[in-house]
């Protein structure tokens, strides 16, 4: 069984050829950081016409690189939300029309369940149930994840998404837009203990979390100091994120307590790559004798590949899609 995914959501246009022995057979990737960057940010509208531009290319680049035509192709998938309408649209419609073409069938993926199973494909012991943080732009949330289209929400943000909370600190300090790597790399050389940064919702009762608050403080700080150094950046870099680890980390603990019968842990969305994070998911797994999976960094952020993957396991549970279905701006997990 063959799938091509294609992943629009955002400023990534995707197109990946898998089978259903996770294998992938082909991956294409445009980035449109040089559309948006003089932005400081996504524009829709630029985005939504990128996507036009490169995705029929991407397609013929990826069949090629697989060595198949098009009628080779057995079930074709898009993300069709949450995201950014105008691409979901292109993605979407894209991929009716060649399920509609050949006459096979088509798979309308939820984008956020796309990173939630990616994990389970370079990790074949993983096994549902589990528990899953999903760390990215938009969302940050823990929940359970019982089975392909079936997931029970734990706690969420009640603001700000981890992820964006990265990205705007980054700007702050005078990166390009989609800077959360760069805090990353910055911190590695910095003192996690030089700024007292807050942890919101820390000992609320509940697994909710807030991410507005650190972020204001961060602003407050760097107005404060005017002239920033490196060694200064690294600082506030390194706090910032020792602020956002230690949060998730109780908050997870405190969900592995609540829920004493999961037996593996799992962390998906763009965030999920930072190495600080891992390794607190990791000591949190070791000491609850708990397993830990992640998808390999590349396959964290925005990809093709997940868009397939979530597409063959959604085609194995006995969900197709109509082509009459709609996109989504907005997607909840537990709407599934």
């Amino acid at each position: 069984m063959i799938c091509l995914g294609i992943e629009s959501s955002c400023d990534e246009t995707a197109v990946a050829i898998i089978n259903d022995k996770g294998e992938i057979l082909a991956h294409q990737v445009i980035t449109q950081f040089e559309e948006h960057s003089q932005y400081g940010g996504v524009v829709p509208e630029i985005a939504s016409r990128s996507h036009l531009n490169y995705i029929d290319k991407l397609i013929n680049k990826a069949l090629f690189e697989a060595n198949l035509s098009i009628n080779d192709i057995d079930i074709f998938s898009a993300g069709n939300g949450p995201g950014l309408i105008g691409g979901v649209i292109v993605g979407v419609n894209m991929a009716k029309s060649l399920a509609f073409a050949t006459n096979k069938p088509f798979i309308a993926v939820n984008h956020l369940e796309a990173h939630a199973l990616m994990p389970m494909m370079f990790n074949k012991d993983l096994k549902f149930p589990y528990m899953l943080l999903l760390v990215s732009g938009g969302h940050t949330q823990i929940l359970i994840v019982e089975g392909v289209g079936k997931y029970k929400m734990l706690g969420t943000t009640i603001d700000d998404a981890c992820g964006e909370c990265f990205d705007k600190v980054a700007k702050m300090l005078g990166w390009d837009y989609m800077g959360g790597k760069e805090i990353e790399k910055s911190a590695i050389n910095g003192n996690p203990n030089a700024f007292d940064f807050p942890r919101p919702m820390l000992h609320s009762h509940d697994l909710n979390f807030s991410f507005s608050g650190l972020k204001t403080s961060v602003r407050t700080q760097i107005e404060k100091l005017k002239n920033i150094d490196e060694k200064t950046k690294s600082d506030i870099c390194a706090s910032f994120q020792s602020a956002i680890v230690e949060i998730l980390d109780k908050k997870l603990i405190s969900a592995i307590k609540q829920n004493k019968n999961i037996k593996y842990l799992v962390a998906g969305g763009g965030v999920s790559s930072n190495s600080a994070i891992r390794k607190t998911l990791e000591t949190i797994g070791s000491d609850n004798n708990i397993t830990v999976s992640f998808a390999p960094p590349k396959y964290c952020t925005d990809n093709g590949v997940m868009i397939a993957y979530a597409g063959i396991l959604n085609y194995i549970a006995g969900k197709t899609s109509s082509l009459s279905t709609v996109p989504h701006p907005r997607w909840n997990l537990e709407d599934l």
